[in-house]
């Protein structure tokens, strides 16, 4: 049987994004942290969706978009503006919301 080889994780990450630091590495984990964010917020909404038994074209018409965009914002597909979050969780019935600054200051949203 041939011996095989396996190459850190860590490794492979330098040779496909960059050492950490550059700005290669910088710009992937940028990326990468906008898309965990983008996919935790379009899971949010669909689970308030499917909680009031709305189909993506209801909540859609409430707020005045396509099927397909709500199909987007809940697969992560694409950022999300604050005025857009608001219009879709207040159709949703989440009438406030806060950024928590971690200072022990938060700032209404909504």
């Amino acid at each position: 049987m041939a011996k095989m080889n396996f190459t850190p994780a860590d490794d492979m990450k330098d040779e496909l994004w960059g050492k950490i630091g550059t700005p290669e590495r910088d710009a992937m984990e940028a990326q990468l942290k906008e898309d965990i964010h983008a996919y935790f917020v379009g899971e949010a909404i669909k689970k308030a969706r499917l909680q009031q038994h709305l189909t993506q074209e209801e909540l859609g018409e409430r707020i005045g978009v396509k099927k397909a965009q709500i199909s987007k914002l809940e697969n992560g597909k694409c950022i999300i503006t604050l005025p857009t979050m608001s219009r879709v969780f207040r159709a949703l019935g989440i009438g406030s919301a806060t950024l928590d600054l971690g200072i022990g200051e938060k700032i209404p949203l909504w």
